[in-house]
């Protein structure tokens, strides 16, 4: 994932105007990513869209399970890490 895939994401398909480092937002998606061997779109689908992910059992009755909430905060805590080298 780059950082215009993300961009234009966040532009085209949410239609908002992206207000964090693209950058850095792809760098921690595509760490997780390969730490989980899952597709880095679902990743970041889940991350700002809040669009489940069936493989990973992400949400339960339209929340998220402990999983779920695992995966957003490891993506965050990589952001912040790439966030903060920029």
């Amino acid at each position: 994932m780059t950082e215009e895939q993300v961009e234009n994401y966040i532009r085209e398909d949410l239609g908002y105007e992206p207000r964090h480092d693209c950058r850095a937002l792809s760098y921690a998606i595509n760490d997780v990513a390969e730490e989980l061997q899952h597709d880095s779109y679902d990743l970041m689908k889940l991350l700002l869209a809040n669009e489940p992910i069936n493989g990973l059992m992400t949400h339960s009755y339209g929340f998220h399970t402990r999983n779920g909430r695992f995966i957003i905060e490891r993506i965050k805590e990589n952001y912040y890490e790439y966030e903060s080298t920029s």
